[in-house]
């Protein structure tokens, strides 16, 4: 039994209740409850073991090669790996057997069994497992990349830490639409259009089409991933939100006075302004009337694809209406 565990076992609370029945805010609480307590007894930051399980969580709702998350965490630890590889009965969570085997399931709530359905025994179990290498940033990035194998994962995930240390929460889901209400602008479902300048493809967006320097805005909170030229999409923007969906905003007119890549933003942040770059080498403009180019790409933790931004973009559109009517 590891020092942590002892030390959990002998101050921690009485057990959380997880019900599946709660609402979203309650279900914030709750993990936020859990992520403090790991931190109280391990001194690992909370907003580490926040970011693996958001992380976790996010890729388990658009894979099918897992389960879905049954609990308020996501960290899905295979039964081979939570048992041990040699345990001949990898659904059994007692300890002896476990740890006889080397498994990586421990007891985390002070029941004597380490479920790999409970959410206690899952947080505490990567928590030891982290402990195992340290818990400053540099060992923390080395215990992600042995247990990932993937520098992407390893990415996104300190970009979660990096959000939920900065806002202090975890509730980061609110979004707005790109362009403010106040200016002139039109939008259809454009996503999948064939396209031909640069050899033949499909249009993996949605076009809004406003004036020149019409502000454009973040519409979410996130990460600054990318800036520059493409010769496709001209000067454009890439941001990361929390859930690991990448928002792209091409063909500006320009950027917002020092945006850099690395930098926070949240709903509403200027990013730029509308214009009508790319098809060409730096500096292209013109070639097409002035609009912005908005799309939305999926990390699922192996490979990352586009998806069809209209709905979204309609539904924040007709969001933010309400907030102003209200």
């Amino acid at each position: 039994m590891t020092c942590s565990l002892i030390f959990f076992l002998l101050f921690a609370s009485p057990n959380i209740s997880f019900g599946k029945e709660m609402s979203e805010e309650e279900a914030y609480q709750k993990r936020m409850e859990l992520y403090k307590r790991v931190e109280l007894t391990t001194q690992i930051p909370w907003y580490y073991i926040a970011a693996v399980d958001h992380y976790e969580r996010s890729i388990r709702f658009v894979r099918k090669d897992i389960p879905k998350p049954g609990g308020i965490t996501g960290i899905y630890i295979k039964p081979v790996q939570w048992a041990g590889w040699l345990n001949p009965n990898q659904t059994n969570p007692s300890l002896p057997s476990i740890e006889l085997f080397n498994g990586f399931g421990i007891d985390g709530n002070g029941d004597g069994k380490a479920n790999m359905n409970d959410d206690e025994d899952i947080i505490y179990s990567f928590a030891n497992y982290i402990l195992k290498y340290g818990i400053d940033e540099d060992h923390f990035r080395i215990a992600l990349w042995n247990y990932y194998k993937r520098d992407r994962a390893v990415g996104l995930i300190m970009e979660k830490a990096k959000l939920y240390r900065h806002f202090g929460k975890l509730d980061l889901n609110a979004k707005t639409f790109p362009i403010p209400h106040r200016f002139n602008y039109s939008y259809r479902d454009t996503w999948g259009d064939r396209r031909g300048w640069g050899g033949r493809r499909i249009h993996e967006g949605t076009d809004i089409f406003a004036g020149y320097g019409v502000p454009v805005r973040s519409t979410c909170y996130g990460i600054v991933e990318l800036k520059g030229w493409n010769k496709f999409g001209g000067w454009r923007v890439g941001i990361r939100d929390i859930n690991n969906t990448y928002h792209y905003f091409a063909h500006l007119n320009g950027y917002a006075k020092d945006l850099h890549v690395g930098q926070i933003v949240e709903p509403g942040m200027l990013i730029g302004s509308v214009g009508s770059t790319g098809y060409g080498p730096p500096g292209t403009s013109g070639k097409f009337p002035p609009h912005l180019h908005y799309g939305m790409y999926k990390d699922n933790g192996y490979s990352e694809w586009s998806f069809d931004p209209y709905p979204h973009l309609r539904q924040w559109e007709w969001s933010d209406r309400k907030k102003r009517k209200n």
